[in-house]
């Protein structure tokens, strides 16, 4: 055999093994990104069935207070969606649920109240008296809101609490309480914006699966900010 034959035999089988090596990195790929896409689906489609379960809960076992996670307001007077939450409270107040109402949340850029005294004064209002409810002023978001609510609550010797917000919103909230402290449980509303329609119950479960996952990768809230005028 000639110097040039041996040459191209050793230059074919050298290109043979170098496409072998490539194919199968390209199928190692392949299975490694259908692998991740695969889980990726498993674990939003298994935390939207969670947000969806635990949305159906309304749990009215007696606790230190009711907590409800406040919402827009405009000049003191609740939106639709915090006035929803607002009136579970008050169902649960008069059901004997808790002596004790808490509402949280901080101002907003444009507000002239926080959300916490807007809730305050439409509770009162609606004859709940004013000596059971604790205004806690602070919170931007739903974490930062958890978070002020357990620290006033410990100081006052309390722990336990059930949450009012809306149904897809209760998952996050309560992992939220749980992890800040509090031996909580949730009786969110049936009433108002996030559940009138098929739209706004998807709406509610996708943004609450996205946020919840969110939070249990980075503990850090997901919430949107808003003005007094949205």
């Amino acid at each position: 055999m000639s110097t040039a034959s041996r040459r191209t035999g050793t230059t074919a089988t050298y290109t043979g093994d170098d496409l072998g090596v490539g194919a199968r990195i390209a199928r190692w790929l392949r299975r490694l990104i259908v692998g991740v896409l695969l889980a990726a689906v498993l674990v939003v489609g298994g935390t939207a069935l969670r947000v969806w379960q635990v949305a159906r809960i309304d749990d009215r076992t007696p606790a230190d207070a009711i907590v409800v996670l406040g919402a827009a307001q405009y000049s003191g007077t609740p939106s639709s969606v915090f006035e929803a939450r607002l009136e579970q409270a008050l169902k649960l107040y008069e059901a004997g649920v808790s002596p004790r109402i808490v509402t949280v949340g901080g101002k907003q850029e444009g507000d002239l109240f926080t959300e916490a005294a807007a809730g305050k004064n439409y509770l009162v209002s609606r004859g709940v008296p004013a000596e059971s409810i604790l205004a806690v002023e602070e919170g931007s978001d739903t974490l930062l809101s958890v978070e002020a609510v357990s620290r006033e609550m410990s100081d006052l010797g309390l722990s336990s609490a059930v949450l009012v917000s809306d149904p897809w919103h209760s998952l996050r909230t309560r992992t939220m309480a749980r992890d800040a402290g509090l031996d909580a449980w949730t009786a969110p509303t049936r009433q108002g914006p996030a559940v009138f329609t098929r739209e706004s119950q998807l709406h509610g479960i996708a943004r609450e699966t996205g946020a919840l996952i969110w939070y249990q990768i980075t503990h850090f809230s997901a919430d949107f900010p808003y003005t007094a005028e949205q």
